[in-house]
C-alpha cells in the first residue's frame, strides 16, 4: 500500500519507519529539513513542504495513495490546516492526529476517517492496524506474534469455522468471535463473545473473529480482504 504522513516528529516517523519496514510506500513530508534528511535513508521518500501549502500538497500523487496521515504534533493550528488541505482534495483515507479532547472535537467534524491518540497508542500498533484490513483491535504476544480482532470477511458469513478452513489455508487460529446483540431487550450496540470457538460455530454478518497468529501470517490473511 502507498502512504503519505505529514508531520515527521517522534511519531510520525516512527509510523513511517514500521510502515517501510512492513513493505509499504511511504512517503514522508516535513517543513524540517533536518527531520526530512534524518530519514531519507529509512522510510521510501521523504520531502520537505509545507503542508498547509495547498498548492504544494495538490502535488503530490494522491490519487494512487490509499491512506494519508497527518502527525504534526507542534503546532495545533497547522495540523487542522492540513487536515482540512487533504480532506478537500478528497483523498481515500484521511487519518489525523488528536492533540487534545477539543481539537478531536474539530477533526470529527471535518470529517476524518480515523483519529490517533499518540499519547495513548503505539505508532508500532497503529502501522499493524494500517497493514491487517478490517483490524479492529490487536494485543502483541512477543515480537512475532498477536491476537487480533478483525471484522469478519463476507465470503465467510453464514459459514461455520470448519468449512472457512482457516487455520490450513493462513495458519491462524480463530479463539473465539464477538457478536452484536440483537435481542430487543439488551442494549442497544452491545456485544456478546461467543465463548470458545469451535469447528461447527457458525459466523455471521458483522462479527468480530478474535484470532491468533504469527503477524506475517495475520497480514496474508488481511491482504485477501
Amino acid at each position: 500500500m502507498k502512504y503519505i504522513i505529514a508531520g515527521l516528529g517522534s511519531f510520525g516517523a516512527s509510523l513511517a519507519e514500521r510502515l517501510t519496514i512492513q513493505g509499504n510506500e511511504v512517503i514522508g513530508i516535513d517543513n524540517r529539513m533536518n527531520k526530512v534528511d534524518a530519514l531519507k535513508e529509512k522510510i521510501s521518500h521523504t520531502i520537505c513542504m509545507d503542508a498547509t501549502d495547498e498548492y504544494t500538497v495538490a502535488g503530490l500523487p494522491l490519487r494512487d495513495t490509499d491512506v494519508v496521515i497527518i502527525a504534526i504534533g507542534e503546532n495545533q493550528g497547522a495540523n487542522v490546516m492540513a487536515t482540512a488541505i487533504f480532506k478537500n482534495l478528497n483523498v481515500k483515507r484521511l487519518i489525523g492526529r488528536a492533540l487534545n479532547p477539543v481539537h478531536e472535537k474539530v477533526l470529527m467534524a471535518i470529517g476524518l476517517d480515523d483519529i490517533i491518540h499518540p499519547e495513548e497508542e503505539t505508532a508500532e500498533r497503529w502501522a499493524k492496524k494500517l497493514s491487517l484490513k478490517g483490524l479492529v483491535e490487536s494485543f502483541d504476544i512477543g515480537d512475532d506474534y498477536s491476537i487480533v480482532e478483525v471484522v469478519l470477511p463476507v465470503e465467510f458469513e453464514n459459514k461455520t469455522i470448519e468449512e472457512t478452513n482457516l487455520e490450513s489455508r493462513y495458519n491462524v487460529m480463530i479463539l473465539t468471535c464477538i457478536r452484536a446483540e440483537n435481542d430487543a431487550s439488551k442494549i442497544k450496540g452491545s456485544s456478546k463473545v461467543q465463548g470458545v470457538a469451535h469447528g461447527k460455530m457458525i459466523l455471521q454478518k458483522g462479527d468480530i473473529l478474535v484470532m491468533y497468529g504469527a503477524n506475517k501470517d495475520l497480514k496474508k490473511f488481511a491482504g485477501k480482504q
